[in-house]
């Protein structure tokens, strides 16, 4: 494989979530400059008291900033939450925990699209204004909306299941809604890129509502294409993904059925240890539980290693 940048590879990560979150800091730790960019989820996107939110986007662009908590992964660490106390003593929703900090982006992000900008350009300005220089993309500027199907019937939208509602009840599919059209952005990137990475998020919700946009499967079906698990030994490091599996799927939560769900896709495949199964490609078996900064640096130089020497 010949690097497309200087250097390096030109690689494109699609992610949403923690998971894919952490590994886009470690590639835009390891890669040097102008040789990454981030496709992001967008289906997790809601409006809250009137206000545009847009979870991943978000969860991304604050982890590159050196915002986010480790702890816990989204919003901002040491934000406070007057704003969310008052509004639960007016009896306002408040499901949805905005910090005060937090909150500027969302005022930002909804007024700068009632003017007429679109999302991948008002990301681009809310990164700018954080010191963040790698691109993150939005998959689509279109509304692309994920509702979550439940065994009892009910239509959710996502974030609705799964803060709302705890993700405590049982799915039997999801749906990915919108015109399904990306962004000449995310096109002119995959096209130029050498290497895809799929990012170690759910697939369910935030790497099919990617792999579903008009022409985004074919492009990375031509590039050569890495994924990482996002389940260590049977179970899913943060988030409601194992039960996905057992409950859409009805297979057991393993790297193998994540991998069977990207089917064609993939060229190689990154597990943790002792996870290994026998696949149709290389696997790189290492610790993929990239929670701190050293382990994403670790494991990120590790991936593109392992990518270098794919065919």
């Amino acid at each position: 494989m010949t690097g497309g940048s200087e250097n390096g590879l030109s690689v494109v990560a699609l992610a949403g979530g923690v998971g894919g979150a952490r590994l886009i800091d470690g590639l835009d730790r390891v890669l040097p400059p102008g040789s990454l960019t981030a496709v992001v989820n967008t289906g997790d996107d809601f409006e809250h008291w009137g206000l545009h939110i847009s979870p991943d986007l978000d969860t991304v662009m604050y982890t590159l900033a050196g915002l986010a908590p480790e702890d816990r992964g989204w919003g901002i660490g040491g934000d406070t939450f007057e704003v969310l106390g008052e509004a639960r003593r007016r009896g306002v929703d408040d499901w949805f925990q905005l910090g005060d900090r937090d909150l500027v982006t969302h005022l930002f992000r909804t007024k700068a699209m009632s003017g007429g900008k679109s999302l991948t350009q008002t990301t681009a300005t809310l990164c700018k204004a954080l010191g963040v220089e790698r691109p993150i993309l939005p998959m689509s500027d279109e509304p692309c909306p994920t509702t979550i199907l439940t065994r009892r019937g009910e239509e959710l939208a996502f974030q609705e299941w799964l803060v709302k509602e705890r993700a405590a009840l049982p799915v039997s599919n999801v749906r990915h809604g919108g015109s399904g059209e990306t962004t000449r952005s995310v096109v002119d990137a995959l096209n130029l890129a050498d290497l895809i990475v799929i990012c170690p998020s759910n697939p369910y919700v935030s790497i099919d509502p990617i792999l579903g946009l008009t022409g985004i499967k074919e492009a990375v079906r031509l590039k050569p294409t890495v994924a990482v698990s996002p389940i260590l030994g049977g179970k899913a490091v943060k988030g409601p993904l194992a039960a996905m599996i057992s409950e859409i799927d009805g297979r057991p939560p393993s790297a193998e059925a994540v991998a069977a769900h990207y089917e064609d896709l993939l060229g190689g495949y990154a597990v943790h240890p002792g996870d290994s199964f026998e696949a149709p490609y290389p696997t790189l078996e290492t610790n993929v539980h990239i929670q701190t900064i050293d382990d994403r640096v670790r494991f990120a130089g590790e991936l593109i290693a392992f990518a270098r020497k794919l065919k």
